[in-house]
């Protein structure tokens, strides 16, 4: 006699239809909320915020609809209902009057970001999390991350010492997290040492350690007025197509010389990477919702393609369960009001 064949399930012992009924705990709205495995908290949400430098009004993104390049006084505003909304954070990226090729107003004390840091931290003290990121393409008249060789090329070693500067004048400006996003070998470490010899050891660092040289950007350079002069990222982002293998070493790196929090960039399209982050390391984990993600939802629901509101929220639950504890999401204020 022939053993009839078992399916996996009943050889676990487990039962089956018509006993077994998955749908049972999905019957009802409060069911679904008792049982749901993946949660959204506004404390997980960090708001992107961009102030410019010489501009009396609120200069809306065309690209990204509903995002705008803030004044001071408009920064301070959002800022302030970001944090009634219950936002854990906001990050900070500067557009400035002036650039130059070494990027000055990174770090100069009455930089706008530096300005503007030293206000929002006075306005809401403790209420939320101030961070910065931390990079040169914002302020330099090339675009790029860092320093250039007389052959154009970015100088890594010449632009650690302008991240570090560009953090200490953050975090004294009153930064609580330094964000690094210019995927520079040895920034965490040049970073930490500069931190930490001008007495702000206890200042923490996100890093940007798996940051791709992703098509996703683009509203973003619209946004933080960025885009390259010449060329593009790709020689020190990560190529989309790269290993596996270099996201998790660039990850391994960054703890090593210091990383208190790492970070995925941009978040859905590497979901596989985000998952294979979360189950390597035991600190905090980001991911980056990031323009070229928020403006297509936009500008589908403009059109009337999507349910805009269902879509936000599953795009987010989504970057949760791939293992994210932060999302930095331009809905963050949004998002954070639905789930109060």
């Amino acid at each position: 006699m022939t053993a009839t064949p078992r399916t996996p399930a009943q050889a676990a012992g487990l039962a089956q239809f018509p006993v077994a009924r998955p749908r049972r705990l999905r019957r009802t709205a409060s069911l679904r909320r008792m049982v749901a495995g993946t949660r959204l908290h506004p404390a997980e949400l960090v708001l992107p915020m961009f102030v410019k430098e010489g501009i009396a009004e609120p200069q809306p993104v065309g690209s990204m609809p509903g995002v705008v390049q803030h004044t001071r006084d408009s920064l301070r505003k959002a800022a302030h209902e970001a944090a009634e909304a219950g936002v854990g954070g906001l990050i900070l990226f500067g557009v400035p009057e002036h650039k130059d090729a070494r990027g000055s107003a990174a770090d100069d004390p009455e930089g706008i970001v530096q300005v503007a840091l030293r206000e929002l931290a006075a306005d809401l003290g403790d209420a939320l999390v101030l961070m910065s990121d931390t990079c040169l393409d914002e302020y330099t008249d090339h675009g790029h991350c860092g320093l250039l060789t007389e052959d154009g090329e970015v100088d890594n070693d010449a632009t650690l010492e302008r991240y570090a500067s560009a953090a200490v004048a953050q975090a004294a400006a009153g930064s609580q997290v330094i964000a690094p996003s210019g995927m520079m070998d040895g920034q965490v470490a040049a970073i930490r040492a500069g931190l930490d010899a001008a007495g702000f050891e206890q200042t923490p660092i996100l890093a940007y350690s798996a940051k791709y040289a992703s098509a996703f950007y683009g509203p973003f350079r619209d946004a933080a007025e960025c885009a390259p002069q010449f060329g593009d990222r790709s020689a020190y982002q990560q190529d989309p197509a790269g290993p596996v293998g270099e996201a998790l070493r660039e990850v391994r790196l960054d703890l090593a010389e210091g990383a208190d929090a790492v970070m995925v960039k941009p978040a859905l399209a590497y979901l596989d990477i985000l998952r294979q982050v979360r189950d390597l390391v035991e600190v905090p984990v980001a991911a980056y919702q990031v323009s070229g993600e928020y403006a297509m939802v936009e500008a589908a629901a403009a059109n009337g393609w999507i349910d805009r509101d269902r879509v936000i929220m599953e795009s987010l639950v989504a970057i949760r369960r791939a293992g994210a504890d932060l999302i930095l999401t331009y809905w963050a204020t949004e998002v954070a009001r639905r789930l109060s």
